[in-house]
């Protein structure tokens, strides 16, 4: 398949977003190898503003906006982010073409020195007294100072390298991170132990690679659709669903994680008072029909319950 022009890719300039892209252009170029593909850098404001505390500064869109805006103007042709940086509600005229290549969600503690992977027990217990750990995630740290209120929860911004860069200055103790960032690098050996989703739920759509493109590029849209992965997309639905009926935004400290597993839906929710002093949880669980479209609506039916049920149980 020939075009007249290369298509142009949108991505953050990032090792790790780097990287994402590089797997999302290959994909692509294995289903159709006579396509010319060219990637934009794009900076975003979550890339400029490197210096304050997330929660000072993010809006809607903060890692993602200035991409989006290239696309809406024709800049590029389509985009590829981590899906837990976009917002449930996209800007008129895009869509999700593809949710895909989901990798370990679950978020991770790094420490200096790792000697390879361990249970969480032991990587915690070996920790200093007030161990100063480093997350810029609101979500993390509220479910971190609830399990453990002696650690100091310490800001930490940058991209991943930057984090495990003032790791090993000396400047935490041990830093929490999203599994999926060192995967993807192939720095899983930093990868001390990962936290269970009992103790630490991660974000909705952790680990999942999301290509945005213009609705009305119908060209682009169709190629694109070939990546997309249906129990991945089922997945994320139920887990947006549920933080979009908690209201979840950058200020909120909620995580949702869902998975399937023979012929069923299980979601786990959480949502933390920002100083850690109360968490709420709920598993959810649903049996998924043969029909696709039928298993969306029930994916989207079992956010809104877990939701209700977090609620009930007291989270306002």
């Amino acid at each position: 398949m020939a075009i007249a022009r290369p298509l142009r890719v949108g991505t953050r300039g990032s090792k790790l977003a780097l990287a994402q892209t590089e797997w999302v252009v290959k994909a692509l170029l294995t289903r159709h190898p006579d396509l010319r593909i060219e990637t934009v850098i794009i900076r975003t404001k979550g890339d400029v503003i490197t210096d304050r505390p997330l929660r000072e500064v993010t809006g809607k869109g903060f890692f993602v906006k200035e991409i989006e805006a290239a696309l809406l103007a024709g800049e590029v042709d389509f985009a590829v982010h981590s899906l837990k940086d976009l917002p449930t509600e996209l800007p008129e005229g895009l869509t999700i073409a593809a949710l895909c290549n989901r990798v370990e969600p679950s978020d991770a503690l790094v420490v200096r020195h790792c000697q390879g992977q361990k249970d969480w027990r032991e990587v915690v217990a070996s920790f200093p007294a007030n161990a100063r750990v480093g997350t810029s995630s609101l979500r993390r740290q509220a479910q971190l100072k609830h399990a453990f209120p002696h650690w100091q929860l310490c800001e930490l911004r940058g991209n991943v390298d930057t984090r495990l860069r003032k790791l090993d200055e000396g400047q935490y103790d041990a830093i929490v991170v999203a599994a999926a960032g060192l995967l993807r690098l192939n720095w899983q050996e930093r990868i001390a132990c990962l936290l269970p989703v009992e103790l630490c739920c991660p974000a909705a759509g952790q680990g999942v690679l999301a290509v945005e493109v213009r609705s009305d590029d119908a060209f682009t849209l169709s190629l694109l659709q070939t990546l997309d992965e249906w129990d991945v997309r089922v997945e994320v639905t139920a887990e947006r669903a549920a933080t979009q009926a908690l209201g979840a935004g950058c200020h909120a400290a909620v995580g949702a994680l869902a998975r399937i597993s023979d012929g069923k839906l299980h979601l786990w929710v959480a949502a933390a008072q920002l100083d850690g002093s109360q968490v709420w949880r709920h598993h959810a669980i649903a049996t998924l029909p043969e029909n696709p479209s039928e298993q969306l609506q029930v994916a989207h039916a079992l956010g809104k319950q877990a939701a209700d049920a977090l609620r009930r149980s007291g989270y306002r």
